[in-house]
């Protein structure tokens, strides 16, 4: 969920002093907490705040699992004036009287497949929620145009508010619920209001239809918090303009497998793994400097300028358009896990993701690293969509094994070793169990608790049945992780024939390390010249304090 943004509105403020004053206040404020930190860290050395956080989730009795299916929607308004239809799809948000662990802790969120020129759409589609309280919950429904190029249109809201549930409550079956037209666009139904004078049939109020239903109890000693159970749900997305700035390109092959031509491009994906995340997985951005809090709540100017550009940044890689690819499981299966497989290519290239864990187990990554002369900002923080609370955050790998059967310290694997019967000479096999994933918590923007790696890597394997897990530390096991990683780089380089990219150039400001950026910003290194979110910060604040 969207952090919400400060009240500063830059647009049209070019010519306001006041705007000047501001900036050059916060820079005063700046420089004066820090040396502040200066000070008080000469007398005591402290760490910043944030990383984990040892708040409890809030006691309440066991909810229930209920299930919401979105069958359908009809009678949309027209978004698109050529074709006479709409790109549609559902946002849905629950809310209940639940008290969260602190107010900023996102709600409940579920997104469907977008319906490609449909104003009558069918999704059929089902979210399973646990620990929905006895007292109810009401289900905010936001229906969207879907618009890559522009911005995605709104196109009415359904609220559905149900009073109490318990395993007696007959449910909804299948109902119609009308469609709000006060937050939709005005250009879509004033289409659909011209249409409507000239077409019979065509009507201006429209429907959603919803089922929900009851499963019963949930098994759980607390229901403080809820939580997807289901489905487990993947998207692949792809970004032709990232790509350009990555330098990474997608080869296209013939009916033969000949490599013909090559599109440039940049994969994101993202997995909903079934909850319930454990809960001492809970970490918040760790404040090296005072203008990161800004960029994370938006209340300066300088932050919410960060701010604004982080959200359009993971919008821009997360991106929907007809290219993203859907898919969707019941439950964790050996299927999803090939899927999971699949997603990071197996072993092919040497690759190393960058990972955020939300707090209701949507997986996040992508492949970065220096290779691709890239970092988004701030990796970990593009991913998140800046939430200022998350479950966990690193880098990972896969590695296929030789010998599956045996223990994985014992047998050779791909890389660094040569092996046969799969990449970079032929196809990898599809057995989840010749695989294994190294997982790590190298993150510095929320320095997830160490301690916390074997809950990690339970709740991976649970949810990725027949892979082989391991983890590293990134500070007590540094040496071995950086040996590994630097092997996984030099086979990129030795398969680049396979998987092409394109080096940036030497003197490109972009560099692939926020955690070496905000190393830098809290004096544990020597900063060379001006750090990347600062000197972004600075070049789009330009204009504003221009007197």
């Amino acid at each position: 969920m969207k952090v919400d943004g400060g009240s500063v509105q830059p647009t049209g403020a070019k010519d306001h002093r006041t705007d000047a004053y501001a900036t050059k206040l916060v820079g005063k404020v700046d420089k004066a907490a820090d040396k502040k930190a200066e000070v008080s860290g000469s007398q005591k050395k402290k760490e910043p705040a944030g990383g984990f956080d040892a708040t409890a989730v809030p006691r309440a009795p066991p909810g229930y699992t209920v299930k919401i299916t979105f069958h359908k929607a009809r009678n949309l308004p027209f978004a698109d004036i050529n074709t006479l239809s709409s790109d549609p799809y559902i946002l849905a948000q629950m809310k209940t009287n639940l008290r969260p662990r602190h107010k900023q802790d996102p709600r409940l969120i579920f997104r469907t497949t977008t319906k490609r020129k449909n104003v009558d759409p069918e999704w059929n589609e089902d979210w399973i929620v646990a620990n929905v309280p006895a007292d109810g919950f009401e289900l905010k429904c936001r229906l969207y145009d879907e618009d890559p190029a522009d911005h995605d249109d709104r196109l009415g809201n359904v609220h559905v508010r149900v009073d109490h549930v318990n395993e007696q409550w007959p449910g909804i079956v299948e109902q119609p619920f009308s469609i709000k037209k006060r937050m939709g666009s005005k250009r879509a139904y004033f289409f659909r209001g011209c249409a409507a004078l000239f077409q019979k049939g065509v009507h201006m109020s429209g429907d959603v239809y919803i089922s929900i239903k009851v499963l019963g109890r949930t098994q759980a000693d607390n229901g403080g918090r809820l939580y997807t159970i289901g489905p487990c749900k993947w998207s692949q997305h792809f970004s032709p303009m990232m790509g350009r700035v990555a330098g990474t390109k997608d080869p296209e092959k013939d009916k033969d497998g000949a490599k013909t031509t090559e599109h440039y491009n940049f994969q994101a994906n993202q997995m909903q793994l079934r909850g319930p995340v454990p809960e001492h997985m809970y970490h918040r951005y760790v404040e090296f400097k005072p203008f990161v809090a800004g960029m994370f709540t938006g209340k300066s100017l300088r932050g919410w300028l960060l701010n604004h550009a982080l959200h359009h940044q993971h919008a821009r890689i997360y991106n929907y358009d007809a290219t993203t690819v859907y898919g969707s499981f019941p439950e964790p299966s050996k299927d999803f896990t090939r899927q999971f497989l699949d997603l990071v290519h197996y072993d092919r290239g040497g690759r190393i993701f960058t990972y955020i864990l939300t707090l209701d187990g949507q997986w996040r990554f992508t492949e970065t690293g220096k290779q691709f002369g890239i970092d988004l900002l701030s990796k970990h923080t593009m991913h998140s969509d800046v939430s200022i609370y998350i479950a966990f955050s690193g880098e990972f790998f896969v590695r296929r094994l030789k010998s599956p059967c045996k223990d994985p310290s014992d047998t050779e694997t791909h890389p660094p070793d040569e092996l046969g019967g799969g990449p970079p000479h032929d196809e990898p096999p599809k057995d989840p169990a010749c695989y294994h994933l190294w997982i790590d918590n190298d993150s510095g923007t929320y320095r997830p608790n160490k301690d916390l790696l074997p809950q990690l890597k339970d709740f991976i394997q649970r949810n990725l049945p027949g892979l082989k897990v391991s983890t590293l530390d990134c500070q007590a096991d540094s040496e071995k992780m950086n040996k590994m990683k630097n092997e996984q780089r030099e086979r990129r380089k030795a398969e680049g024939s396979d998987t092409v990219y394109a080096q940036m150039d030497d003197d490109s400001s972009l560099s692939s390390s926020d955690e070496e950026e905000l190393a830098e910003r809290a004096g544990e290194r020597p900063r060379q010249g001006h750090g990347k979110l600062e000197h972004t910060a600075q070049n789009i604040a330009k204009p504003f304090v221009q007197s």
